[in-house]
């Protein structure tokens, strides 16, 4: 590797000591040259504030697909090899020295980022918009895609024994979800619109069906997934959008259905769950004029076409996150409470040793999975 991603972050080294693992500890790795492939982490070193994981669940997420195929979210490339994954949880292994609120075996749901907790950004709360994040699952940091992760225990988040792995690992996209509504919130019976029928659509989904969002319309062009969608959400109306046509023609069409079909208003909030360019104009003319379009989803780095004077005279607000900050614990209590059940969105597993296998399932369209764990016992 040409840079060292098992520093507890970027700003200081504390003193590491080499761990024994009782068993091998093989990592889903991916190259600058877009290949996958399975193959021995490297050597775990504890340092006094970190933790040994056993990462017992891992989600694969789009972003893992971008690095393998694109290389590249934005700024942040793929230099050299490295192992993906951050949607882990697992049961710790081993503490570092200064741990004390952890020990080995308890439940804990992993909180990928490890800010530098010195910067402005960081001692003023947003430590999501940390520069120096060390990221799991971005180069050059090692992801949870392996059977045992170093992680800082600051950032692992003990989960309830009510609360299984499996959930445990779908905290970090619920996170995302709640983050965008933190910044974009629904009142009670405010009709709302979800662009997207991914994982993040989905969750976003529940999560404004569980806030009381009413009518909830959902938008996708695949028209199996919007079937999937009124599954998961029985309450919702789907959209399809046509592969012809123009964001403002399909806006139109939206329009319609939550005026002329539900009786409601245009939709004041609008969460666009999935980065792609005509979505991101189409949220923009559906949107109602002095509402918000919070674009949850990663897209292109540069995006063309924006109807920019439209969102003026329309006083719209466009809004984006990055990630997420102080959320884990809200979506544990949300995920305890049983308000909403993420679990029907895992439409396969596979185990660690099939890790290969199960990214370029997700990368498929035709196995038509939505949410993929990687499993490990």
């Amino acid at each position: 590797m040409s840079a060292n991603p098992e520093l507890t972050n970027g700003t200081h080294e504390p003193q590491h000591s080499a761990v024994h693992l009782p068993r091998p500890n093989p990592g889903l790795w991916t190259t600058k040259d877009h290949r996958i492939y399975s193959a021995p982490s490297p050597e775990l070193k504890l340092g006094p504030d970190d933790c040994i994981v056993h990462v017992r669940v891992n989600g694969i997420c789009g972003s893992d697909l971008h690095f393998w195929k694109s290389g590249a979210i934005g700024t942040c490339i793929v230099e050299d090899d490295y192992i993906l994954g951050h949607e882990g949880a697992g049961e710790i292994f081993q503490v570092g020295s200064n741990v004390t609120h952890l020990k080995p075996s308890d439940k804990v749901a992993i909180e990928p980022g490890m800010p530098c907790e010195q910067c402005y950004h960081c001692t003023t709360g947003d430590y999501n918009l940390c520069p120096d994040v060390a990221f799991s699952g971005v180069w050059p940091y090692h992801g949870s895609i392996r059977r045992y992760h170093v992680h800082r225990a600051k950032y692992l988040h003990k989960i309830p024994s009510t609360m299984d792995f499996t959930e445990g690992a779908l905290l970090e996209p619920l996170s995302v979800v709640l983050h965008g509504m933190e910044r974009s919130p629904l009142r009670l019976g405010q009709p709302v619109l979800i662009c997207g029928t991914g994982p993040i659509g989905l969750i976003a989904l529940a999560a404004a069906k569980a806030s009381g969002g009413f009518p909830l319309v959902i938008t996708d062009v695949d028209a199996a997934r919007l079937s999937f969608a009124k599954q998961f959400v029985p309450e919702c109306e789907t959209f399809l959008i046509p592969l012809s046509g123009s964001p403002e023609e399909h806006a139109a069409g939206i329009r319609s259905v939550f005026v002329n079909d539900l009786g409601s208003e245009e939709p004041p909030v609008v969460y666009e769950c999935t980065g792609v360019q005509s979505s991101v104009h189409t949220a923009s003319y559906a949107c109602k004029r002095g509402g918000e379009v919070m674009v949850i989803g990663v897209g292109r780095a540069i995006m063309d076409g924006l109807p920019f004077m439209h969102l003026s005279l329309a006083e719209i607000d466009l809004k984006f996150i990055n990630r997420y900050h102080h959320s884990w614990p809200f979506a544990i209590r949300l995920m305890q409470s049983g308000y909403i059940n993420l679990k029907p969105l895992v439409t396969h597993t596979f185990t660690l040793e099939e890790a290969v296998t199960a990214l370029e399932t997700a990368g498929d369209r035709t196995k038509a999975s939505v949410k993929i764990h990687i499993v490990d016992n």
